[in-house]
């Protein structure tokens, strides 16, 4: 047992000096578990690095090798990676029975599908397998550029981890499984369309000239048809992010006055419920998607 527990031990003392190498900031996370293995402000030594007062798990994160090897050596912790300080954005795709149903978005799925409607993609970045079956993609961010943690505003079930969060790193060990790196350990830059879903740049007004204000309205009726025609044949384990993805595709046309909310609305509704959804959860994710896309999309953009 000892020798396990000595195996065990180095090889997560090796990940964390790993992690660090690379300049990700590291800190000890308990044994088989994901949340932080660091003491609370109330039992705080106030020695380093806590000498001028107690220091939070992302301002104690370290790159040092000599006090991870310290900490490290004390018990096999897993490793926790601070986004923030790591110059770090990771995008936690979530898996439908890490949502507790089979029914859920599959994150991957919607993060794919959001690419493929950006023109671009999925981003060939650091991958890493999360003990749930879930995939975290990593990204740096731009130079002097502070990202914070999102939940939903990329996609259902897609969050992301910066300044205020962390990640479990590869190598660490759950009762759900390991976190294993999928790739070799290159980290590509944040593509720059995925910052401007975080980081909406702010409105400005803007009047369409009358030939492009009519060709939307043309195109957001055929665009209107086909989503809804897409929602109503969708099986089930796709209705609830088809129904989701239409909204928010649609959601743009409303923000623009090409369309109605309450047509886009009523003509969804029935879709998903011809689907096999219920009237209840057509409302709910409905109401989410159009009013995530209807916000961030004040500004005309070309549809075609």
């Amino acid at each position: 047992m000892t020798q396990l527990t000595d195996s065990r031990r180095g090889s997560l003392l090796a990940a964390a000096l790993t992690a660090a190498e690379r300049g990700w900031h590291v800190f000890p996370l308990r044994p088989g578990a994901k949340l932080p293995a660091l003491h609370g402000e109330r039992t705080c030594p106030r020695t380093e690095p806590c000498e001028n007062g107690h220091q939070k798990w992302e301002q104690r994160a370290t790159t040092d090798p000599d006090r991870i090897r310290a900490a490290w050596t004390r018990a096999p912790f897993n490793v926790g990676i601070a986004t923030g300080p790591s110059g770090l954005l990771v995008v936690d795709l979530d898996t439908p029975e890490h949502k507790g149903s089979s029914d859920a978005p599959d994150g991957a799925a919607t993060f794919r599908a959001l690419c493929e409607r950006a023109g671009h993609a999925v981003p060939d970045t650091y991958r890493v397998r999360t003990a749930s079956g879930g995939t975290h993609l990593y990204f740096t961010t731009p130079p002097r550029v502070r990202m914070t943690n999102t939940q939903g505003t990329v996609a259902t079930s897609v969050d992301t981890r910066a300044w205020g969060g962390y990640v479990v790193a590869a190598g660490s060990t759950t009762s759900a499984g390991t976190y294993e790196a999928l790739c070799g350990p290159m980290v590509t830059p944040l593509p720059s369309w995925l910052q401007s879903i975080l980081q909406p740049a702010p409105n400005r007004p803007q009047t369409p000239s009358v030939a492009v204000a009519g060709q939307s309205r043309r195109y957001a009726d055929v665009a209107l048809a086909d989503e809804t025609r897409n929602v109503a044949s969708a099986q089930v384990g796709e209705r609830e992010a088809k129904l989701f993805r239409a909204a928010r595709a649609l959601g743009r046309f409303v923000a623009w006055g090409d369309l109605p909310r309450h047509v886009v609305e009523q003509a969804l509704q029935a879709g998903g419920e011809t689907a096999g959804l219920s009237a209840a959860e057509c409302r709910s994710t409905l109401r989410s998607a159009l009013d995530w896309s209807i916000a961030h999309n004040q500004t005309r953009r070309a549809t075609a």
